[in-house]
């Protein structure tokens, strides 16, 4: 396993870092109290940088590297705003992974190059309001008429369900519960019967879209679907174990921002005549803080070093969201409680790890779902 940080890592890091600190930290709270998604974030600044096609193939207009710079990527996002780190692990892993994956020459050339330099946002949809976990039960239905398909249905918790300009969608073409019986397909804003639904009015990741999208017969050509039919499952699954990764690299990246604030915070206040750092209670929470954060990234880059090498990573990407998802929680409650009354305002940055954090837990197969994974691949 090979994951020293080399030349790639230390300039992503960089740039990432200088790009977030002056085009997010100044309106975070702004966006969030309003939540409001910056679009122009993601296609004037992110695009152009090279962050919404980190492993996009060069020729298709996007970075070309691989799983390691993209953690770092999206880490470097989170540990300053959990919500713009969730859009860009959404558009990277989802949407535009799905495509990178499972389409063909000609309809990557055709949405890649949009994607990849943020002239179009992306949206994955496969959750629907009763089919969370148990996708197979999902409502939403493509049927064939001649040379197109037709969708109807209604789907749930889409990231960038009104703003995207493109979206892959999983739908039934086949028998409730058959695991061949769904189809990939990609919808383009602006087709007829598309119509974007209720927003979410959600306790953190407030900046990050959240909405309901409807189809009410939704014609699409069929040169639109992705892959054969009856593969939309199997290629849904593959999709989701990368994206576990990159809603752990979300989690390390929150965590490290509390983590960042309660070291500052704790040697700046003072009580009884020192810094609070200098008292145990104090720096033994940022010791476990700093050591469970670490225990994080090791998981992370094992299932990166499998993903890159092409290897089997299930058990390894849902260990690393997993654990990563939950050290996010732990050490963003713990740095609200360093912070103490400071801590519950929203003049201090740690109230807001504090919201976003729990969706890490939640979003891409909660907690339950990744013990479920993990414990499959160690029993089959």
């Amino acid at each position: 396993m090979e994951f020293n940080e080399n030349e790639n890592s230390k300039m992503i890091v960089q740039s990432v870092r200088d790009l977030v600190e002056r085009e997010v930290r100044p309106s975070l709270m702004d966006w969030d109290e309003r939540q409001h998604m910056p679009i122009d974030l993601f296609k004037k600044q992110f695009g152009p940088a090279g962050m919404l096609g980190v492993l996009v193939p060069e020729e298709y207009g996007g970075a070309g590297f691989g799983y390691h710079e993209y953690v770092d990527t999206i880490v470097e996002v989170a540990r300053v705003c959990g919500s713009v780190g969730l859009s860009v692990a959404a558009h990277n892993s989802l949407c535009t992974g799905h495509i990178m994956y499972f389409a063909n020459a000609e309809q990557k050339k055709r949405w890649l190059p949009k994607l990849a330099t943020g002239e179009w946002l992306g949206a994955w949809a496969l959750t629907e309001a009763g089919t969370g976990s148990d996708a197979m039960r999902m409502a939403t239905t493509a049927r064939k008429e001649g040379k197109e398909w037709v969708i109807n249905g209604t789907k749930n918790w889409i990231t960038h369900g009104i703003s995207s300009d493109v979206m892959v969608v999983i739908a039934r073409t086949g028998e409730l519960l058959d695991s061949k019986g769904m189809t990939a397909f990609v919808v383009e804003r602006g087709t007829k019967g598309l119509k974007a639904g209720k927003k979410e009015n959600k306790l953190g990741m407030r900046a990050s879209e959240t909405a309901e999208v409807i189809f009410e017969d939704c014609r699409i050509p069929e040169e639109n679907m992705l892959g054969k039919e009856g593969e939309g499952f199997k290629q849904a699954m593959k999709v989701l174990d990368g994206g576990r990764i990159s809603i752990a690299a979300l989690s390390l990246g929150i965590a490290k921002g509390a983590l960042d604030a309660s070291v500052a915070y704790s040697k700046e206040r003072h009580q009884f005549g020192k810094p609070i750092s200098e008292f145990q209670a104090i720096s033994f929470k940022i010791a476990d803080m700093a050591t469970r954060i670490e225990a994080a990234e090791l998981l992370i880059r094992q299932a990166s070093d499998l993903k890159n090498r092409g290897l089997p990573m299930t058990k390894e990407s849902a260990m690393a969201k997993y654990y990563a998802s939950e050290v996010s929680v732990y050490a963003a409650t713990e740095s609200v409680q360093i912070f103490g009354g400071y801590g519950y305002t929203k003049d201090f940055p740690v109230e807001k790890f504090y919201r976003d954090s729990k969706l890490c837990t939640i979003g891409e197969g909660t907690s339950e779902i990744q013990k479920l994974v993990i414990s499959r691949e160690i029993l089959r």
